[in-house]
């Protein structure tokens, strides 16, 4: 299979996912807050309040539907050649682009899910999420097709960042057992399944700079992109619908 047509099912399959997940979810929505100063810094700590109330069953189309606009576009013209370039240099942009956005809300979603609510830490996570993303751009474009020697500063910066949102949500999670408030048993199965499938990506861009095997070819391991993609996305959409989005 090519990667046009894997990228042609790919936009399809993630497409029609985001239809049925809009067309069959409920309301369930979950609250983000916020806690405001009411005095001088140091003075009495400041209640949380409910800013909105945020819907999932969208949420999750949002990270579905990023996935198929990517793929669509690096498919057909007129971005189709840009990509098959880009490639050719050992870099897709395309990619990094998408993942920071809809890998960053597949955190704030997993964040969420654990009972993590506040704006600001929501951000937060989304931000360093997003920083993580960047760094794996940052790798191809310092390690281009050809080089004498593989540059892992990007990599391991990648690392470093990528860890913090899954520290933060382990805490959430240990935290809340240790009070006696545990979450869901599907919450357990989506943060081991994800954080095992996000730290697949970083394996297999590590197997690519060090030329293992097959790896050797960079567009062997953008297929295991397309792979890997599909399967983490689809994961965490179907075990969020099938517990919190239908009666």
């Amino acid at each position: 299979m090519t990667l046009r047509t894997g990228n042609l099912l790919l936009a399809a399959a993630h497409a029609t996912q985001a239809a049925v997940i809009l067309a069959l979810s409920t309301a369930f929505s979950l609250p983000v807050t916020g806690a405001f100063m009411t005095g001088p810094p140091g003075s009495e700590t400041p209640p949380q309040e409910t800013l909105f109330h945020l819907r999932i069953g969208p949420l999750v189309a949002a990270f579905l539907l990023l996935a198929a606009v990517d793929h669509a576009l690096v498919a057909l013209p007129p971005f189709r050649r840009t990509y098959e370039r880009a490639l050719g240099r050992g870099v897709n942009p395309f990619r990094w682009v998408e993942y920071s956005l809809s890998a960053s809300v597949m955190v704030v979603l997993i964040a969420m899910l654990t009972g993590i609510a506040d704006y600001v830490a929501l951000l937060a996570l989304f931000g360093v999420n997003t920083a993580m993303i960047l760094f794996g751009w940052l790798m191809e474009l310092f390690n281009p097709p050809g080089r004498e020697r593989t540059r892992w500063l990007p990599f391991v910066l990648g690392c470093v960042a990528g860890a913090v949102p899954w520290l933060a949500i382990g805490a959430q999670l240990a935290i809340s057992v240790a009070k006696g408030n545990p979450p869901p048993t599907f919450v357990y199965f989506i943060f081991v399944t994800l954080f095992v499938l996000f730290n697949s990506f970083a394996v297999n861009q590590a197997l690519q700079y060090a030329r293992v095997g097959p790896w050797l070819s960079y567009r062997y391991g953008e297929g295991v992109y397309l792979v890997l993609s599909l399967v983490a996305k689809s994961l965490l959409a179907w075990q969020v619908f099938a517990n919190a989005l239908v009666l």
